[in-house]
């Protein structure tokens, strides 16, 4: 079931954020003026272990709620670019770290309503430190390492709050049980 496009205004245009206008019908013929929509890029995270099974979380400030926010490593596609280079790439910008295995663990939408990018989920496995970070010129990361058993009750109590992180924690926790690591 799809919709038919009756008219799209671009409000603001940026690598970033772009926001667009929409009109659109209905199969049933209902006609939804205005739809606003919100356009990222397609973006990537991994639950990414090192050789002696630490799981490599970040810590940074999120602006838009003020806080500091326990990660997973990950970032956003270049246009172009394979998902699976990207979060390879993100990787060992943000934490350093290579990996032996990577893992496809699936796609989410974060908020389909509004906004229209996917990210894709991974687990990276037998990480190993090659260099250090080469962060982005607005990035302050800090690396932390925890125990799976650590990260499990982290991620039970809720102290993710980004919810594709969350999301791809516990797949990556159901694909280690069938790796059986």
């Amino acid at each position: 079931m799809k919709a038919e496009i009756i008219s799209s205004e671009y409000i603001n245009q940026h690598q970033y954020f772009t926001a667009r206008k929409d009109a659109y019908q209905l199969p049933s013929g209902k006609i939804v003026d205005p739809y606003f929509v919100v356009e990222l890029p397609e973006s990537a995270t991994a639950m990414a272990l090192t050789e002696d099974n630490q799981v490599i979380l970040i810590s940074q400030y999120r602006h838009p709620v003020n806080k500091n926010s326990l990660e997973l490593p990950g970032g956003f596609v270049d246009k172009l670019e394979d998902p699976f280079d990207a979060i390879k790439r993100e990787l060992l910008e943000e934490t350093g770290y290579v990996f032996n295995d990577v893992y496809h663990l699936g796609t989410t939408a974060a908020n389909p309503g509004v906004l229209n990018n996917f990210t894709q989920l991974y687990l990276a496995t037998g990480g190993k430190k090659i260099k250090d970070q080469q962060l982005d010129a607005n990035e302050e990361i800090n690396i932390i390492l925890k125990s799976l058993e650590e990260v499990e009750e982290i991620l039970n109590q809720s102290k993710i709050m980004q919810s594709m992180h969350a999301l791809c924690l516990f797949y990556g926790f159901a694909k280690l049980k069938e790796l059986k690591v």
